[in-house]
């Protein structure tokens, strides 16, 4: 019995040994028959955002057609990873992969860069940069819409680190206004300090808005947003030629065409976030700040007011000017 037992189990493992060893002919018989196959067609698909589009399917089937015929080719003879990374020389190329169906097709699926400013250097060049930081060329085809930078210092390939730090600096600021419909929208140009800070430049509104750095930006476009909600529905559109949202919580205001030393309003903003898409959600209220210096003031209702001390002074003056005449008139 012990001995009838081992023989079924040897048994059984032959069986199985020779299944195996099948298999395996079967699959390497299956591969060769398919690495036989020819390449019946390229299918391109490009993905990314769909308000660009600086590569299309030709440029694709250009850029493989480099590399020799594609379409009819042993599936065999075809080295896929050295096509994918001829592709992804293309600058406007982030990511390529390719591979075949079932029906021999080649299926090349591309992921294109997306820009997120266009920046204006000072020797007059122009590059996008996209939201890696890397500078892309322009483009024949069209013009992205994103958001503009101008006085960048430097066009040399390899930046200083002050430089490269700028360039940071302008994908973050770029990726936020370009996030924003109504920033995009209100955004005509971004201009480039001699120390590495911004201006922002509106469509509506004769004034500059001084950002600083790409540090907290969502409190520094809150605070002028609320600004322009309530500012200006008191004052106008062109009453300030300055805007600074630098300092915490408030937004310092220049006044345009004054003769004297320039005033300055200081808007005080509560700390409650604005949402744009919602303003009504979230209300802001505006409170007077202490003066700065001798040409600051609040923003309110007060501001406007005359000083009662000096309607007392003027008062004693006109009285004391009435009796000198009254007194010269009983001389005569």
């Amino acid at each position: 019995m012990e001995n009838k037992a081992n023989w079924k189990k040897r048994l059984e493992q032959v069986l199985w040994l020779l299944a195996g060893i099948g298999a395996i002919v079967l699959m390497g018989a299956a591969m060769r028959k398919k690495d036989q196959k020819l390449c019946t067609d390229i299918r391109i698909e490009i993905m990314g955002t769909e308000q660009q589009m600086f590569i299309d399917e030709k440029d694709i089937a250009g850029l493989l057609k480099k590399n020799g015929e594609v379409i009819g080719e042993p599936v065999a003879m075809l080295n896929l990873r050295y096509m994918e990374t001829l592709i992804e020389k293309d600058p406007w190329v982030k990511n390529a992969e390719m591979f075949f169906d079932n029906k021999q097709v080649l299926d090349v699926r591309i992921e294109e860069r997306e820009p997120v400013a266009r920046v204006f250097t000072k020797q007059g060049g122009s590059f996008y940069v996209d939201r890696e930081g890397l500078r892309l060329p322009l483009s024949e085809k069209l013009s992205a819409r994103v958001p503009v930078f101008t006085n960048f210092p430097s066009e040399k390939v390899n930046l200083s680190k002050p430089d490269s730090a700028l360039l940071k600096n302008i994908v973050s600021l770029g990726r936020y206004v370009l996030a924003d419909s109504f920033w995009m929208a209100q955004t005509a140009q971004i201009d480039i300090t001699p120390e590495a800070n911004f201006e922002l430049v509106p469509v509506i509104g004769n004034h500059t808005v001084a950002l600083g750095n790409a540090s907290e930006l969502d409190s520094k476009f809150n605070r002028l947003y609320t600004f322009y909600r309530q500012a200006w529905l008191q004052n106008g559109m062109q009453t300030y030629s300055r805007l600074d949202v630098q300092y915490h919580n408030e937004v310092v205001a220049t006044r345009r065409n004054y003769t004297k030393p320039v005033a300055k309003d200081s808007l005080t903003v509560a700390t409650a976030p604005v949402t744009h898409a919602t303003p009504a959600a979230a209300p802001v209220n505006v409170k007077p700040v202490a003066k700065m210096n001798s040409t600051t003031k609040s923003v309110g209702a007060a501001s406007n007011k005359r000083s009662n001390n000096s309607l007392t002074n003027e008062r004693k003056a006109k009285a004391v000017m009435k009796k000198q005449t009254t007194t010269k008139t009983h001389t005569l």
